[in-house]
Parts: structure tokens; sequence; C-alpha cells
């Protein structure tokens, strides 16, 4: 199964949870996980608390740790020998953002319901948006015992 976000911004934590537990919904099962997985190197799967301050802290905290700003080899084509394509974005900072998070996120279902904490959300981390971003979806389990 896939969900197919498109971003706005350039970063931006964009909450998947109400696409996954539809998912679940859909699959019927009953006990089992689900796995949510990223298929871009610019993008990361986390499970965190959907407060505003808290996702603008995370936000200037990634920044501080991979400036934009910065000087990056990745983002010299002349230094580069593999994966170049025209026109590419200049995305250094977004890469080695993505490296200090998770691309994927596996998460327990029990009654049919996807089992998160009392503040805990599904998000997708966008680092370098806007762009179509495409999840792969994994649920496996078994479906509610018959009487």
């Amino acid at each position: 199964m896939k969900i197919q976000i498109a971003t706005e911004r350039p970063f931006e934590f964009i909450d998947v949870t109400p696409d996954v537990e539809a998912l679940i919904a859909q699959a019927g099962i009953h006990v089992g996980f689900v796995n949510v997985q990223s298929l871009h190197t610019t993008t990361s799967i986390v499970v965190n608390e959907h407060e505003p301050q808290l996702l603008t802290d995370f936000a200037e905290m990634l920044e501080r740790a991979a400036p934009p700003t910065a000087s990056y080899r990745h983002d010299d084509v002349r230094l580069r020998t593999v994966n170049v394509i025209s026109g590419e974005r200049i995305n250094g900072h977004s890469h080695c953002q993505a490296l200090l998070l998770a691309s994927s996120v596996c998460l327990n279902v029990a009654n049919g319901c996807l089992q998160l904490g009392r503040w805990q959300r599904v998000f997708l981390a966008e680092l370098d948006g806007p762009q179509t971003r495409d999840l792969s979806v994994l649920i496996v389990g078994t479906s509610a015992p018959t009487h």
C-alpha cells in the first residue's frame, strides 16, 4: 500500500496518522503491526507530539545540525561522480538532516487500532520540499476471530 503526499514547503512535518489509520481499517486486521517507510532520501518518518511550538523547535534543531547555508560536497557536481541528474536540487543539508531521523517506523495494532500514546502522532518530515512524496505502508496481522 502507498500513501502519496504533496508537500507545500521546503521543511514541514505532515501528520499522516489518519492516513495510516485508514489503511489499517481497510486491511481489517485485529492484531498485528504496520510499518510506514519513506521512499525518499530527503524525508523521514517520525513519531512525536503534534504541538506547533515543538515542531518549530524540531525544525530549528535540524537546521542547527545541518544548516542549508553550509557547504556540502554533495552539492558540488564537479566533485560527484554518481547519481547526478540535470537540474537537481541543492540539498546536501536535507540529506544530512534525514540521516539524523528514521526512514521508517513500525507500530503495533491491537483491537484493530493503531497503538499510540496520548500525544503521539506519525509524521512525514519533509526536508527538501515542496515535492510529491510516496510512503510505503506494510500491514501484517490477523483479523478478529469469528465465533
